[in-house]
């Protein structure tokens, strides 16, 4: 009896020991995590690199800006002024881009071109991406790809045989040709992207509508592309935004003015040799990004999420 009192005594005594040494660590650890999240510490790992991160990416837009309304002096005495900053603002330059050039109508012909090519490269995205995805045929994944490695191709070896295809079907300087040259830049990393979208959507789903007797065409337009509406948002953004940047093709295919896209516009109608008009070069990349900056921050959420199940898959 004393023997086996002494071993329960001595059972009890080892099981509170344990117990207080895992809550000694648990209290270390909270102490560690306490230290972790204290004010100091946000300083250095988060507010600091925050900082510098927003202001290396914001620099250019203030740059511009203070460009766009500093009066023709200053632009050009950079060493009697402070080139960080404006004494004496001036819209001039906004005025001259507005009204004396046709900005608007460039405008316009780069909102047309990126949302037409922006169209048919997603619908031929998603049909491509769902043909891989779920279709089930030999060498599916060998054309999944061959599509993405197309992406990697550089846009200035394709805009020469491209040239003479447009010239070929009598599209040159006209928008059509960059509507039609554009996807084949696009939908190879759209394609890319909602192949890794679809995949995060489960099988059974189609099973059972195919048990239920809908058809791919069906199941395609009422129950993957309604799931599917992150990614596809996703795929809208890349290929808005890449449209509405494009240089190469625009300058290769367009020669009209009033027919050119707003990154060739302000750089071929405000530069007149080795004369830059600063200030109105500014103007035009200032108000020619305020369109892509407002469908970000309208659809930045959209974007993350897409691009977060690409990657997983």
């Amino acid at each position: 009896m004393t023997e086996t009192a002494t071993a329960n005594g001595n059972g009890a005594i080892a099981r509170w020991r344990a117990r207080r040494r895992e809550r000694k660590a648990e209290e270390q650890f909270q102490s560690g995590m306490d230290y972790l999240m204290s004010t100091p510490r946000k300083v250095v790992t988060v507010y600091i690199p925050l900082s510098i991160i927003v202001i290396v990416l914001l620099f250019p837009f203030y740059w511009m800006a203070i460009t766009a309304i500093k009066p023709n002096q200053q632009l050009v005495n950079l060493d009697v002024v402070n080139p960080y900053w404006v004494s004496e603002p001036t819209l001039d330059h906004i005025k001259a881009l507005l009204f004396d050039t046709p900005y608007l109508h460039w405008m316009w012909n780069t909102m047309l071109v990126a949302i037409v090519a922006t169209f048919l490269s997603i619908v031929a995205s998603v049909l491509a991406a769902y043909a891989i995805v779920r279709l089930r045929y030999r060498g599916a994944q060998w054309i999944g790809g061959a599509i993405f490695l197309a992406y990697l191709v550089p846009p200035s070896i394709l805009f020469i045989p491209l040239s003479i295809i447009v010239v070929n079907y009598g599209l040159w300087d006209t928008p059509v040709a960059l509507m039609l040259t554009y996807p084949t830049i696009l939908i190879p990393f759209s394609t890319w992207l909602l192949m890794g979208y679809f995949k995060s959507i489960p099988f059974e789903l189609e099973e059972c509508a195919l048990i239920d007797g809908a058809s791919r065409w069906q199941i395609l337009t009422k129950i993957i592309l309604p799931l599917a509406v992150p990614g596809l948002i996703s795929a809208g953004i890349f290929a808005f935004t890449l449209c509405w940047n494009e240089f190469i093709y625009a300058l290769t295919f367009i020669s009209t003015p009033q027919n050119k896209t707003v990154p060739v516009a302000i750089v071929s109608e405000f530069v007149d040799g080795d004369i830059y008009r600063w200030g109105s070069l500014m103007a035009g990349a200032l108000l020619g990004s305020v369109p892509v900056a407002i469908v970000y921050m309208f659809f930045v959420n959209y974007y993350v999420s897409a691009m977060t199940g690409a990657v997983k898959e």
